[in-house]
């Protein structure tokens, strides 16, 4: 497979014998996506990037189930009207965190609920934050996304977060594990590291 043909340590612990492949084929698709976005935006030639935000949006999913499902052992899953890859036990799934080239570390979601949420918290790393014990009881925490029932309640998360604009396109992308905190939305990374970018229009 061309691309890439290094996978780290951490990948070949994740994705056994497929993680050069993997660690190929995940950068190349995002790459297509934003070529995609920006297509997009081309054609419909709006003052505003809309049409590049969601067709980014839309298109990274598609492109990341299309290259990760010639794998063998892949399954396919569809979780709020986008299909994710699962390959050995891991829910490969993407996050754009920003528009310009800044550390992975300031990645925050845009909400502390709804589907990208619950599933770090339920399918993320064991939290690092440790719990306070203020003598009060605490609200419940709501239920899970119901399309969370389709994964296995064993399937671990890979978070593919990814700097990207209409611009620039890919500037950034790394790989790892994070924990949600609590508090403001902020990713905190058990480990990440960086794949290399194609080239690019």
């Amino acid at each position: 497979m061309s691309g890439q043909r290094f996978a780290s340590p951490w990948a070949r612990t994740v994705f056994g014998p497929v993680a050069t492949d993997v660690a190929a084929i995940v950068p190349a698709c995002l790459v297509r996506a934003h070529e995609r976005a920006q297509g997009g935006h081309e054609g419909v030639r709006t003052q505003t990037l809309e049409a590049y935000g969601h067709g980014l949006y839309a298109a990274q999913y598609e492109e990341l189930s299309a290259g990760l499902s010639q794998l063998p052992g892949v399954e396919l899953v569809r979780l709020q009207a986008r299909t994710v890859a699962v390959l050995a036990g891991h829910v490969i799934y993407p996050i754009r965190y920003a528009k310009k080239d800044v550390p992975v570390t300031t990645a925050r979601l845009r909400s502390r609920s709804g589907l990208r949420a619950d599933l770090i918290r339920r399918h993320g790393p064991d939290s690092r934050q440790g719990e306070l014990d203020l003598g009060i009881e605490l609200p419940d925490e709501p239920e899970p996304h119901a399309d969370l029932a389709r994964l296995a309640r064993d399937a671990r998360l890979v978070l593919v977060a990814y700097a990207c604009s209409l611009a620039d396109g890919v500037v950034r992308l790394e790989w790892g594990s994070a924990e949600l905190r609590r508090e403001d939305r902020s990713l905190v990374w058990h480990h990440h590291e960086a794949l290399p970018i194609p080239k690019q229009r």
